[in-house]
C-alpha cells in the first residue's frame, strides 16, 4: 500500500499532537517507523507482546492495550451501542473497539477471555501505542 503525501502529512500531524518521540505502524501491507527530532536509536526489537497483559492489580485483571496510535471508538458508528461495556463477557476473538488510523478502521480484539471490569479510554479520543483500553478479569 503506497502512502500519499496527504497520508504522510496526517501521520506527522498525529505525532505533533502527541507526546510521542517515536511511532511504529505495522500492517500486513506496510511498515512505517518515524522518530521525532534526535530520538535515540532504538534497541533491537523485542517480540511483540500479546494484546492483553497482566496488570499489577490485585484482582488479577489483564489489560487490553492499544496496538497502535489512533482514535479510539467504542462503537461501530455514532449512536450505535458500544461493542462491549463493563460486565460484558468476552472471548479472545471478541471485537472490543475500533481504532482509526489515517481514515482506516482497525478492529481490536480482546486477546483474552473474561469479563470487562473497566473501560480505560474515552470514546473518540486519541490513544497511544500501549495505552490501556480495557481491563478484563479472567
Amino acid at each position: 500500500m503506497a502512502l500519499s503525501d496527504e497520508d504522510v502529512s496526517e501521520i506527522l500531524r498525529i505525532i505533533d499532537e502527541s507526546k510521542l518521540a517515536e511511532l511504529r505502524i505495522e500492517t500486513p501491507e506496510f511498515r512505517l517507523h518515524v522518530r521525532r527530532g534526535n530520538a535515540a536509536e532504538p534497541a533491537p526489537e523485542a517480540p511483540p507482546e500479546p494484546a492483553a497483559a497482566p496488570t499489577a492489580e490485585s484482582d488479577g485483571a489483564a489489560t487490553v492495550d492499544a496496538p497502535m496510535l489512533g482514535t479510539f471508538y467504542r462503537a461501530e458508528s455514532p449512536g450505535a451501542a458500544p461493542f462491549v461495556d463493563v460486565g460484558a463477557r468476552v472471548e479472545e476473538d471478541t471485537v472490543v473497539c475500533l481504532i482509526e488510523v489515517m481514515k482506516m478502521m482497525n478492529s481490536i480484539r480482546a486477546g483474552t477471555a473474561g469479563t470487562i471490569v473497566e473501560v480505560c479510554a474515552d470514546n473518540a479520543q486519541l490513544v497511544e501505542y500501549g495505552q490501556p483500553l480495557f481491563r478484563v478479569r479472567p
